[in-house]
């Protein structure tokens, strides 16, 4: 980079020096040694006079769409690339706090952001890329479409030209996520085969006529799974899939073919140009470099934004277990557009539950899957602990004290945050090792997955073979969550595997297919003498290689899930809950949550091996079930969920399930069934306070 022609000396001074060595910045002040008032001024024996020198005057990197890399990061003359200022603070935050603050503007990413260790705080300084006072930045991973053109009167098409090549799963449209093309089909019109599937009712032929078929793809929504698979060719009445990505859809629980829904389940057929027939749908041909969108009625195609994402992530955080990234905060950025593309491939998407999925080829796969592994098959829980998950749009891993504060997440093709996840869900390939990472009154909306993912799904998420490996200390707090995962429908809006300590305080979750917040990983099978449930014939789960019975404790613990505002979500599934738990949780508590209009849902749901979880003071107004603990009673007398207390909570519907009895220990006291609107003071003030709380002054 060429030098500036401004003076750093003068920048300093006015608080805005970027680019200069430690050698050209001013000495500090000297300031004299503290010494306490004059009655303890007396240099007794083992009195230390600590100098109480402040920190240098924290330096300002300023980012303009207007600036220049030749210029210095001063307001006048400010960088333009944010790679550029990556540059500037690896010679600064050494020495002092550093701000990189972002002027008004749209800043596309050429390539996601990557940030180590030495981007972070170093020496107890801290990093901050913030907006600019009253700005509201944006980092995107996208391109705007333009050059309207109508393409078929007829069926009210238009087109416009895109790069060769681009194939992205999502479009945003008007700020929202358009869907893509697509049908429903009845599930009794085909049969299912571990090579695809098969057209059983004639009506449905014609999908054989359809062009570019390898870009065809079959979704299936069933009882808690959203699963995804690839067509390779279409013979006549034989729909052949592609692989591995088919057969690994056709195992496990609430599989393809077999769902627990049975006939309910949903079956689409999506993506094709003949499918586009309900405005607000499109289509992409990245052979032919065109993108084909049916507006709605009331959108004009020479006014409306039409952005196509270009990145599949827009950020990674990560250092090492040795060198974490530290001291790193982010302040009033909107980041934006992106689409995570394996799905579109072989692999497709075999979705196990809430973002996490089956990859790969592997051994002992079963010889009939439909027949044999629709429930659980031995073959199926050897590959459990190596389940992959969806990469976020921004990942942190081996990172400590990274702040996310006043942020948007929105228009983002995957989980918007991934915290401590597995490596494979990182594009550093380092995973977990998050602690004292902070996510606090930021916006999460408009998203194709989930909200926020913390901790992993592999032996290291919940044994941690080093320490520094797990996740701990997680705050996520007075944020607004809602529209998420409305491509990717299985995944809860937040969501912590194993984390110890986490808090999940006063959010307000609306508007999800799924799940509003989910605590707990494993099903029990890893906490200590694992879980009688998978020591059955059918599941066999300890006979298989690498699947461990514990005597110790996982890391989830002292979950914290306090004063959040819980609402219409379940929208799309009937398992889960609007707050639901997995597995041994010492510590946990679930209270003075308003949980409402989650109609025909399950609100308070305590999931397998669930135990030392407190369920208190919470408020539930119109769900189906307000609590429900499986119990496994079918394998009684062996216990699974026990040591848990729903304590003074109020309901106005719904009723309670599973075994609370002394021989589980599972307590049931003091719940208050209240007819509607009439909730007592104490159930009005938690109601009142839930959700997102004023701000301190």
């Amino acid at each position: 980079m060429r030098p500036s022609k401004a003076r750093p000396a003068a920048l300093f001074a006015a608080g805005a020096l970027a680019f200069p060595s430690a050698a050209t910045l001013p000495p500090a002040p000297n300031i004299p040694a503290f010494e306490p008032p004059s009655a303890s001024r007396a240099h007794t024996a083992g009195v230390i006079h600590i100098s109480n020198r402040p920190k240098p005057v924290p330096v300002v990197i300023a980012i303009s769409p207007n600036g220049s890399d030749d210029g210095d990061g001063s307001a006048t003359h400010p960088l333009v690339s944010l790679t550029q200022a990556q540059i500037a603070v690896r010679r600064l935050n050494r020495d002092h706090d550093v701000t990189v603050q972002i002027a008004e503007g749209l800043y596309r990413l050429p390539a996601p952001l990557r940030f180590t260790a030495a981007d972070g705080g170093q020496n107890g300084y801290t990093v901050r890329w913030e907006a600019a006072p009253g700005a509201h930045p944006i980092l995107s991973g996208g391109t705007p479409v333009s050059g309207w053109k109508l393409a078929d009167a007829g069926r009210g098409i238009w087109s416009a030209d895109i790069p060769r090549g681009v194939d992205p799963r999502q479009l945003w449209v008007a700020g929202h996520m358009a869907p893509r093309a697509a049908v429903r089909a009845p599930r009794t019109a085909f049969a299912f085969h571990d090579w695809g599937i098969e057209i059983v009712d004639p009506a449905w032929s014609f999908l054989a006529k359809l062009a570019d078929q390898r870009r065809l793809e079959v979704e299936a929504t069933g009882w808690f799974t959203d699963r995804h698979a690839m067509v390779d060719r279409i013979e006549g009445k034989r729909i052949v899939m592609q692989q591995p990505g088919w057969r690994n859809n056709l195992v496990g629980y609430d599989t393809f073919a077999r769902s627990v829904w049975g006939d309910n389940a949903g079956l689409f057929f999506v993506n094709a140009l003949a499918f586009l027939r309900e405005g607000g749908q499109w289509f992409a041909d990245p052979a032919a470099g065109k993108l084909y969108y049916k507006p709605a009625a009331s959108e004009d195609m020479k006014r409306i934004e039409v952005i196509l994402p270009r990145l599949e992530a827009l950020m990674s955080i990560a250092g090492s277990y040795d060198d974490p990234v530290k001291d790193l905060e982010f302040r009033g950025l909107s980041f934006r557009h992106t689409s995570w593309l394996l799905p579109s491939g072989p692999e497709g998407y075999a979705s196990q539950q809430s973002g996490s999925f089956l990859a790969g080829e592997w051994a002992g796969y079963p010889g009939d899957p439909i027949r044999d592994c629709s429930w659980g098959c031995w073959a199926f829980e050897a590959m459990r602990n190596k389940w992959r998950q969806q990469p976020a749009a921004i990942q942190v891993a081996a990172a400590t004290r990274v702040v996310f504060d006043r942020d948007e997440f929105t228009q983002l093709g995957q989980i918007a945050l991934g915290i401590g996840n597995n490596p494979d869900a990182n594009e550093s390939g380092i995973g977990l090792g998050a602690s004292a990472i902070d996510v606090r009154r930021s916006r999460f909306t408009d998203l194709a997955g989930g909200a926020i993912m913390v901790g992993g799904v592999h032996p290291d998420a919940h044994h941690p073979s080093r320490p520094e490996m797990a996740v701990r200390d997680i705050v996520i707090s007075n944020n607004v969550v809602h529209t998420v995962s409305q491509h990717y429908r299985e995944q809860a809006a937040i969501l912590v595997t194993y984390a110890s300590g986490a808090v999940i305080w006063h959010n307000d979750v609306s508007d999800t297919p799924y799940d509003g917040i989910d605590v707990g990983w494993g099903w029990g099978v890893n906490d200590p003498g694992g879980s009688a449930a998978y020591l059955t014939a059918n599941r066999g789960y300890y006979n298989q290689p690498g699947n461990l019975l514990y005597t110790t404790p996982t890391i989830l613990r002292d979950t914290v899930v306090v004063g959040n505002r819980v609402h219409e979500v379940k929208q799309w599934f009937p398992d889960g809950g609007a707050i639901y738990h997995l597995s041994a949780d010492p510590g946990a508590l679930i209270a003075d949550n308003y949980i409402y209009n989650v109609v025909g849902g399950i609100a308070l749901y305590l999931d397998e091996g669930s135990r030392y979880v407190t369920l208190r003071n919470n408020v539930i107004s119109n769900v189906g079930v307000w609590l429900n603990l499986n119990s496994q009673d079918n394998i009684a007398p062996r216990r699974t969920a026990m040591d848990n207390d729903a304590i003074g909570n109020w309901y106005d519907s719904g009723r309670r399930t599973g075994s609370w009895t002394p021989y589980l220990n599972n307590r049931d006291v003091n719940n208050m069934l209240v007819a509607k609107d009439a909730w007592p003071a104490e159930a009005r003030t938690i109601i009142d306070r839930s959700g997102i709380e004023p701000e301190k002054r």
